[in-house]
């Protein structure tokens, strides 16, 4: 298990990250997105929030390059169901969720397995993806190269149920800065949390993360009696 603060302090570069579980006091799903950059390109965007969840968009329009892998909707709401990816990976999910047509649990691998990593060469940036169910049960993937090797895909899935209040689990898209960056490897990393607040939990993963490369950052607690979506955005071109 490890200490959360602690790792995302000392890794300067993990590039995009999901943190998912249940809040101390068991009440509550919890979930956290956060956006790093080393380009100008990718520095040069900021959370908007949208109806069903939150956007990505170039903070200044005039210095954008290439929005293809930058931006798109990294949290999509579908009925109970909270979807959250680094990509555009998450309408993928959310369309064959409206489908109707599988379970919640289905519904997230099936769309995933239609995927693949980016093509954004000699990174290949792995995929990342997040799903929280009514319940708080909650699911974790990541889509990545074989080892570098872009001819060979590798997808996992890993699924928590139950799990015991102030537990998280976190996953990011690479391993640590580098040229070209290594992508994540193992399991979610396992953590615990000790409060109960939403604020508490924003500045945990803000304050930590590298001050030079963060860009934005989305956390929300999801009542898991009633349903009620707490919210916050971060972002550091708006001086966040």
């Amino acid at each position: 298990m490890i200490d959360l603060a602690k790792d995302l302090k000392e890794n300067t570069y993990p590039g995009r990250g999901i943190v998912i579980g249940k809040s101390p006091d068991g009440k509550h799903a919890v979930i956290g997105y956060f956006i790093m950059g080393r380009s100008e390109n990718s520095r040069n965007r900021v959370f908007v929030k949208e109806p069903d969840g939150i956007r990505t968009e170039a903070h200044d329009p005039s210095k954008m390059v290439d929005p293809s892998l930058i931006i798109y909707h990294p949290v999509r709401r579908v009925g109970d169901v909270t979807v959250v990816t680094n990509g555009d990976q998450t309408d993928t999910v959310a369309d064959v969720l409206k489908a109707g047509e599988h379970g919640a649990a289905t519904a997230f691998e099936r769309a995933l397995r239609t995927r693949t990593f980016e093509p954004d060469g000699p990174n290949w940036t792995p995929r990342i993806s997040g799903m929280v169910e009514k319940n708080g049960d909650y699911r974790l993937s990541i889509l990545k190269s074989a080892d570098g090797d872009d001819s060979s895909v590798q997808r996992f899935f890993f699924e928590y149920t139950d799990e015991r209040p102030g537990v998280v689990h976190f996953i990011h898209t690479y391993e640590h800065d580098g040229s070209p960056i290594p992508s994540f490897r193992g399991e979610p990393k396992t953590a615990v949390i000790t409060s109960a607040c939403v604020n508490c939990f924003t500045k945990l993963l803000w304050e930590n993360l590298n001050p030079d490369n963060k860009v934005s950052l989305y956390t929300c607690f999801i009542d898991l009696e009633t349903g009620e979506i707490e919210e916050r955005i971060l972002n550091k071109n708006l001086g966040d």
